[in-house]
Formats: structure tokens, C-alpha cells, sequence
């Protein structure tokens, strides 16, 4: 008879995930050894192993875990059945949601899946193709013009330039924080830099 996995499995496979997440994106993954990993988890390097056979596997875990989480926020939103405009905004306030409370392996996905194998980052970044694509549909039918002309895409592309990089400058507990930017952001893709609105929280 087969052993099944212990009670805490998933809890302890979760705190690996977010602890080597925090130090791929910290230190890079390439300067992260499974070494470090276990320490920062307070596990023994095998028993590491028994969770992921290498270094790879965690990154690839990580960044599948993050862009699945990000695929099911899109569906689930779209299912809302909302206005384009209103919808919009809706998937903006919840993807910088998801952003916050994964910001590790947020920019780890951004940064380190370069260092995947063709298989996994082609699964990886078809599954971030179809996030984009939720995104796409609903720019679209707010400016069908725009997806008559294949415009939708590059518009889509440019409003993830302006959100999938905030970890680059936005400073933890300052002023701006992703809830504070969700509507920001909404406003001038929408409306362009004369309807955003200036929060009433003040910026540090």
C-alpha cells in the first residue's frame, strides 16, 4: 500500500514556494542555491528535495502558481458580465491585487523565467499570453475600432508596461501602494493624464 503525503505537506510546500521566492527575488535566482533555500525555510537540503528535485523545478513552480492564480483572477472577472469600461477597471483593481500580495513572485515571474527550459517557459508564457489576451477582448469591445484594427493587443501590452513593473520604484510603505494606483492607472490608460484623479492619501 502506497504511503500517502503527511497532513502539512501543502503547508510546508507553500513555505518553500514563498520563501525562495523572496530570495530569488532579492538576490536573483542564479545567486540562490537550494542551500540557502532550506535554511530560510529551516528544512534540511533532502528534505528540500523531497518537495522539488532542483532549482528549476521551484522556479518553474513558482512562476506556475503566480501566472495560474493571475489566469483564474482574469476569468473569474470577466464572468462579472460588467460594462467594458467598468470591467476594465475591475481587472486592473484585481491584478495589482494579485500583484501586492505576491510581489516576490511577481518579479521573479518577470525576471527569472529566462532561466527556465524551452518546455517550461513556453507552458509559462503561453499561460501569460492568455491572461493578456482577457484584457485584450475587453479593450476591444470598449474601442472596437481599436480591435477591428489589431490595435487592441500593442494597447493591452503598453497597459502591462505601466503595472508589471511598479516593484521597480514603488517604495514599500510609502505613499503609493497598488490599491492606492489601481484606479490611477485605470483612469489615465481610460482617459489619458486629464482624468486621473490625485488619491487624497498624501504621497511620500
Amino acid at each position: 500500500m502506497a504511503r500517502g503525503r503527511a497532513a502539512t505537506y501543502d503547508d510546508q510546500r507553500s513555505l518553500i514556494l514563498q520563501r525562495a521566492a523572496e530570495l530569488f527575488a532579492r538576490q536573483g535566482y542564479a545567486a540562490t542555491s537550494m542551500n540557502a533555500v532550506a535554511e530560510a525555510c529551516g528544512f534540511t537540503k533532502p528534505t528540500l528535495y523531497h518537495y522539488f528535485r532542483d532549482k528549476d523545478a521551484l522556479l518553474a513552480s513558482i512562476c506556475d502558481e503566480h501566472v495560474l492564480r493571475l489566469h483564474a483572477m482574469a476569468t473569474e472577472t470577466l464572468a462579472l458580465k460588467l460594462p467594458p469600461a467598468d470591467l476594465l477597471r475591475e481587472l486592473i483593481h484585481r491584478i495589482l491585487a494579485e500583484y501586492a500580495d505576491a510581489q516576490h513572485a511577481h518579479r521573479v515571474l518577470t525576471e527569472d523565467v529566462r532561466f527556465l527550459g524551452p518546455d517550461d517557459q513556453a507552458r509559462i508564457l503561453g499561460r501569460e499570453r492568455e491572461v493578456v489576451k482577457c484584457f485584450a477582448d475587453v479593450v476591444g469591445k470598449l474601442r472596437p475600432d481599436m480591435h477591428n484594427s489589431a490595435l487592441s493587443k500593442p494597447l493591452t501590452m503598453l497597459l502591462f508596461g505601466m503595472i508589471n513593473w511598479m516593484f521597480t520604484w514603488m517604495k514599500p510603505g510609502g505613499g503609493l501602494d497598488h490599491a492606492t494606483m489601481a484606479p490611477i492607472v485605470a483612469d489615465l490608460f481610460i482617459g489619458g493624464l486629464a482624468a486621473v484623479h490625485v488619491p487624497e492619501k498624501t504621497l511620500a
